[in-house]
């Protein structure tokens, strides 16, 4: 009983704790002017170009992925990596950052990858990613400092107005997502200490995780990893080109944005719903955007780059079974 009602309060949650910042974000919004700009106010060649740089991103990521698993005496098929990487992350919109676990469940089962070892690599491939995202995140703090200054001033979060804090709204959906972050850090903390107890499991992770000592080719590793963040960001950038009333913003708009919003979909919610909103919204108006176009921007964007994580995840869950019966 007691594990049925942790694991539906580990699939509750994060719908609850997005649902209710996207509630906020949207409690007075026109959803009408939304549906008109979908149907009628859209550059699609632009969306198209920008989902584009969204797939290539995950095809990266698996290519990136093969080469760590390769020192461990693992050779799965790229296709393979890459269809694990579209599943995984279609699984974090049911269960945020349980992808993680499941594209090392797929190479097991389609190509006998020893699961441990390749969920030590998925660590090794994090701790990279939170490297790239502190650097480009001070980079762009420093060329950008009074916008920073700006954001956490509008919305509660500067340091010396405490009552300020108290009384603000977004200080209490800020303090939510802190909260959400820590949970999920305590449930991996746990899973991990449970995987401990089992003989040679902490020992396959320890080789997952120092395979990238031992990778051939590291040139190719870090073309690998800079390709993954630029489709990122221009997976994001594209965007504002969809729209007449952000296609004057400047790249440095942009680079401000991605990085809210990246920090955003740490908040395990599904795809970052909620926070990535809050984030994303408040640094638009920042640049002179008003808050209804700013909300409509988040709404469709999101949704689309959401509806591409579920179609890429089904085409993965497809070719797995189609790919191994045509090699049998």
């Amino acid at each position: 009983m007691k594990k049925l009602i942790k694991k539906t309060l580990k699939l509750i949650l994060p719908l609850v704790l997005g649902g209710f910042i996207l509630f906020w974000v949207y409690r007075d919004f026109d959803f009408s002017k939304a549906r008109d700009v979908l149907l009628h106010g859209i550059d699609w060649w632009w969306m198209l170009f920008s989902l584009l740089f969204g797939v290539f991103s995950h095809i990266f990521r698996g290519w990136r992925w093969k080469q760590t698993l390769e020192p461990l005496g693992a050779h799965p098929k790229a296709s393979d990596c890459v269809n694990a990487i579209f599943v995984s992350y279609a699984t974090n919109l049911v269960l945020p950052r349980v992808g993680e676990v499941s594209r090392c469940g797929v190479l097991a089962r389609y190509d006998h990858v020893s699961f441990s070892k390749s969920l030590g690599t998925v660590v090794t491939e994090r701790l990279i990613d939170t490297l790239c995202m502190i650097l480009i995140t001070g980079i762009t703090f420093f060329l950008q400092m009074p916008v920073f200054y700006t954001f956490f001033e509008q919305t509660g979060t500067k340091i010396p107005s405490i009552i300020h804090l108290l009384i603000s709204i977004w200080f209490y959906i800020v303090l939510l997502c802190i909260i959400g972050v820590l949970v999920l850090l305590y449930y991996l903390v746990r899973t991990l200490s449970f995987f401990e107890k089992i003989k040679g499991i902490a020992i396959n992770m320890y080789e997952g995780i120092t395979s990238l000592r031992n990778v051939k080719n590291i040139p190719l590793f870090i073309l690998y990893t800079m390709l993954i963040w630029v489709c990122y960001f221009f997976h994001f950038y594209l965007t504002f080109f969809c729209f007449g009333f952000t296609d004057h913003l400047g790249i440095m708009a942009a680079l401000v944005m991605f990085v809210g919003g990246t920090f955003a979909v740490i908040v395990p919610t599904p795809n970052g719903a909620g926070p990535w909103h809050f984030a994303i919204i408040s640094m638009m108006m920042l640049y002179g955007i008003n808050a209804t176009d700013a909300g409509i921007f988040a709404l469709i964007v999101h949704g689309i780059q959401t509806f591409l994580v579920v179609l890429l995840g089904i085409y993965g869950l497809v070719a797995l079974p189609l790919t191994h019966r045509q090699r049998k």
